[in-house]
């Protein structure tokens, strides 16, 4: 694995604003008091080129945030964030349009996703094997299920091989054949010394995928390092906080947190000099 870096968070926070309701003075006070959320809270972290990365926490932990601005879809209030080449985030959906066929999508999503317009055809075929659609490629998507609607948006996303790929929650299929097709396109990915970062609820898939795992909670990093440690540690955790004993996940939580060091400042003076990447 190289010594450089692919992607680097430095101290980033995320800030978002909520409206008051006015409607009644308690609530004015009440949401005065909750008028920012602080999605991300000091955050740092190193990729290298080849690794493979899983980020997982719970709903609103910041995992999602995180993505958005590794992405560069969303800004940081504070920190900064660097990356080697430009990140592609797995989320063509935007750009694709339920009235239209899979097949019609395809060559949508191929431009959102960076390509020009000489290099579809020879993409398409490509894109339909892998993501299996059989006949329904030829339907609107807004006939397909959820996880139809995913492998088209996975295959069409890395059907460019970035050397970045993000990926948000979008194997999570239920589809056992696809999520083996997609961890098999994944390593081949990282072995073309791609970077691989993935969002998951899911600590399982996240084993399965990754060889490194980022624990979330509460915008903050709790755990960063060999994905079956953190992976078990989070599935205890979560096993407490389940089953009601909430003291206990408390002691786990923190005493897993405290054998955490942010990665700074010892790339400090590199990041500056520029020769990290």
């Amino acid at each position: 694995m190289s010594n450089k870096a692919s992607i680097v968070v430095r101290n980033a926070t995320k800030e978002y604003a909520i409206k008051a309701d006015r409607s009644s003075s308690s609530q004015r006070k009440f949401f005065r008091a909750k008028s920012v959320v602080h999605a991300l809270r000091g955050v740092s972290l190193i990729v290298r080129p080849g690794e493979s990365v899983g980020v997982i926490g719970r709903n609103g932990s910041g995992k999602s945030t995180l993505l958005r601005l590794i992405s560069g879809g969303e800004s940081p209030s504070s920190g900064q964030i660097f990356t080697s080449a430009q990140p592609q985030l797995l989320g063509v959906s935007a750009a694709l349009m339920p009235n239209l066929s899979g097949a019609e999508n395809i060559r949508i999503g191929c431009l959102a996703a960076g390509m020009v317009p000489s290099e579809i055809p020879a993409a398409f075929d490509e894109i339909s094997e892998f993501a299996d659609l059989g006949n329904s490629l030829y339907l609107p998507m807004n006939t397909y299920s959820s996880g139809m609607g995913a492998r088209l948006k996975f295959a069409i996303s890395t059907s460019i091989r970035p050397e970045i790929l993000l990926v948000d929650e979008a194997l999570s299929t239920g589809d056992a054949a696809f999520a083996d097709k997609a961890k098999r396109r994944a390593e081949s990915l990282i072995a073309e010394s791609g970077t691989f970062f993935l969002v998951s609820h899911s600590a399982g898939q996240i084993a399965e995928m990754c060889e490194r795992a980022i624990w979330i909670h509460d915008g903050q990093i709790v755990m960063d390092g060999n994905v079956r440690r953190v992976t078990k540690l989070y599935r205890n955790w979560s096993r407490r906080i389940n089953s009601g004993d909430l003291d206990d996940a408390d002691k786990l939580l923190r005493s897993s947190a405290s054998e955490y060091t942010p990665p700074f400042p010892v790339f400090d003076d590199e990041i500056e000099r520029g020769s990290i990447f």
